[in-house]
């Protein structure tokens, strides 16, 4: 068993309790949970600011510096499977994939196994990073299993590290396409009246507002009044379907990246991702304002319209300014085609 030691910083407000701070602050491809965090403070394995911390309840320092020892267990239960990928790049540190929709990346309760880790592990062998713990090697950030686009894995630790010091500071470029219902207005009274929400130049949407939990299911992510993650999203339509319009796509931008933020976002300014389970409630599109079977085809499209069309970073070793793009899946292109039908505007 290997050890290997994560660091970062606290933000300069950060929650009351230490492990709330922790799991706030944490590089989100750690995947370090809450409860994790508590056990690792009981074994030891946590120092602030030089010193081992002990209570897991204790009221942290603004812009404290962590260290957290982790341990790199084996991987024996995990099976590699030959699962096909789409490799946009790989080299002896990292590996980008453009995962397709249903895909999940990691496995987790209901899916043991045909996930992205378990075909990365068949695909690179012991050449994958042990950082993100034994359920998820090599995994540095997340796309939801119906979620399509570009995502990168470390295949080793050095990388591992790099990459996840860039998504901590919000360095990396993320670009997302999505379709939503309705067509968001920056000279919409109720959407402008809404807090957290502001115009940007050049027809941008900027949307502050924290995510937790939500109180009442825990599979969901919710816009919180207080003790939720710093969360900020950019949106800007691309175009937009019927008249008046029904649908819309748009270009997301995170400058963070919380579980679920840009569908919750979305959802939160009345805005849901069209076919998302979750989040898009039980609206419809009017059939009236769409050509001939649009509003059908999207009231069946079987996941959240949502693709990461763009990843951007350097190389967490050379240091190269490196970029990503894929194209949209054909099930989005056939649901965009079918909505234009006559009616794009």
């Amino acid at each position: 068993m290997t050890e290997e030691i994560l660091h970062f910083y606290l933000g300069a407000e950060p929650p009351s309790r230490l492990d709330k701070a922790l799991a706030a602050h944490a590089p989100d491809g750690a995947s370090l949970s809450r409860s994790r965090l508590a056990r690792l403070i009981a074994e030891g394995a946590v120092r602030v600011d030089g010193a081992t911390a002990r209570d897991p309840a204790a009221r942290p320092a603004p812009g404290a510096e962590v260290e957290i020892t982790l341990e790199l267990r084996a991987r024996d239960d995990l099976g590699a499977e030959a699962i096909p990928l789409d490799v946009l790049h790989e080299d002896a540190d990292v590996i980008v994939i453009d995962k397709p929709a249903g895909l999940a990346v990691h496995p987790a309760p209901g899916t043991p196994a045909g996930t992205l880790v378990n075909a990365l592990m068949w695909h690179c062998g012991d050449s994958l990073s042990g950082i993100g713990g034994e359920e998820r090697p090599g995994i540095v950030h997340r796309l939801d299993k119906n979620t399509s686009g570009v995502i990168v894995a470390a295949k080793s630790d050095r990388a591992h590290q790099g990459l996840a010091a860039q998504f901590a500071t919000h360095s990396v470029e993320r670009l997302y396409r999505a379709v939503v219902h309705g067509r968001p207005d920056a000279a919409e009274p109720r959407l402008m009246g809404l807090p957290g929400v502001s115009e940007e130049p050049g027809g941008v949407l900027r949307i502050e507002a924290p995510l937790g939990r939500n109180p009442h299911d825990r599979q969901r992510q919710a816009v919180v009044k207080s003790g939720g993650k710093r969360a900020v999203t950019r949106a800007r339509v691309t175009e937009s379907f019927g008249t008046p319009p029904a649908a819309a796509l748009l270009e997301c931008w995170l400058e963070t990246g919380r579980t679920h933020q840009i569908r919750v976002h979305m959802a939160h300014v009345g805005h849901g991702l069209i076919g998302d389970p979750l989040y898009g409630g039980r609206r419809r599109l009017a059939a009236r304002a769409l050509p001939g079977g649009a509003a059908e085809a999207a009231a069946a499209f079987p996941r959240q319209a949502l693709h990461a069309a763009v990843l951007g970073f350097r190389h967490p070793v050379s240091g190269e300014a490196m970029r990503f793009t894929a194209p949209l899946p054909p099930d989005m292109a056939a649901l965009l085609a079918t909505l234009r039908g006559g009616g794009a505007g």
